[in-house]
């Protein structure tokens, strides 16, 4: 899952994108309007949380044009304006979810899973595919009732891997959904953590390379055949 923060107070945005990259989602933040705006332009996001008091086009204007895009892309509204009357208008603007400050970042944590499952098409909260067990919530995996201890980054590219529901990933969007802005798009840290996550869930191998195309979750009887797949 990829999100972007829109949030004026540096320490603030960087504690919560901090906090969710720890829990393998990727962050990017804007301070302003403009930036934000810009962000929503170049890459593809899966939610959204808005401050609605931020500079240059308000967290406001921000949700319309999200909204008039037609892209889908959920909103949460996190901002001080705690008011009924601040939430109604919140929600009418477009938001899909709103969260006051001060708030725990579990909380959010929850409310934005929640959302991205409203997004995947009312998809279970826990994931099942090919003998693996993915729930987002916990952060846990397990392959055939067998516990699966994963770093943030490798359990983001099995959670990608698995919504896809066996169909083929490219690389370039597993770098788009399990990375930040900052990343290299000539990095080769997709196929390093392809190749990291492959081995912890051990043999036959569930994951296979498309080559030149990308990687998909092996549907097929025992995973992955033909032995070891190249990265």
């Amino acid at each position: 899952m990829r999100v972007l923060i829109v949030e004026d107070e540096p320490y603030l945005a960087e504690a919560v994108r901090d906090g969710l990259r720890l829990e393998a989602i990727a962050a990017d933040v804007a301070g302003d309007g403009d930036t934000a705006l810009e962000l929503l332009r170049l890459h593809s996001y899966d939610l959204a949380v808005l401050d609605r008091d931020i500079p240059g086009p308000s967290g406001d204007e921000v949700a319309r044009r999200i909204v008039a895009s037609g892209s889908g892309i959920p909103i949460l509204m996190l901002t001080a304006a705690d008011r009924i009357d601040d939430k109604e208008s919140g929600f009418a603007l477009g938001a899909d979810d709103y969260l006051t400050k001060p708030f725990e970042l579990r909380e959010l944590v929850m409310r934005l899973r929640a959302l991205d499952r409203r997004r995947g098409h009312a998809r279970p909260p826990v994931r099942e595919l090919a003998g693996l067990r993915v729930d987002p919530f916990r952060r846990e995996v397990f392959r055939d009732g067998r516990y699966v201890a994963l770093t943030r980054k490798q359990f983001a590219v099995l959670d990608v891997l698995v919504a896809a529901e066996g169909g083929v990933v490219g690389t370039e969007e597993l770098l788009a959904r399990a990375w930040d802005e900052n990343a290299d798009p000539f990095t080769n840290a997709v196929r390093i953590t392809v190749s990291a996550l492959r081995k912890r869930l051990g043999e036959p191998w569930v994951i296979a390379t498309v080559p030149g195309v990308g990687y998909r979750i092996d549907t097929g009887p025992g995973g992955t055949s033909g032995g070891r797949p190249h990265a």
